[in-house]
């Protein structure tokens, strides 16, 4: 699966695919928009990108890049 083919998956299917094909990396909180609270949520990786899901499963916002740093990845 791609990151094209994964941002064209219903919520539903999107928390599937990260419940089976993903791996945990870490919890992480994402910064908000215009410096507003930051979201907890954890990292994934699944495929060849990375996945953040938010603590309550509202966001799923898939990144070419990995946002943690090195040292916390597991």
């Amino acid at each position: 699966m791609t990151i094209e083919q994964f941002k064209e998956l219903s919520l539903p299917e999107k928390l599937n695919a990260i419940r089976y094909d993903a791996t945990l990396l870490g919890s992480y909180e994402r910064n908000g928009e215009h410096n507003g609270p930051k979201t907890p949520g954890d990292i994934y990786s699944i495929h060849d990108f990375w996945v953040f899901l938010s603590d309550d499963e509202s966001m799923v916002i898939p990144s070419r890049r990995n946002p943690l740093p090195p040292e916390e990845e597991e």
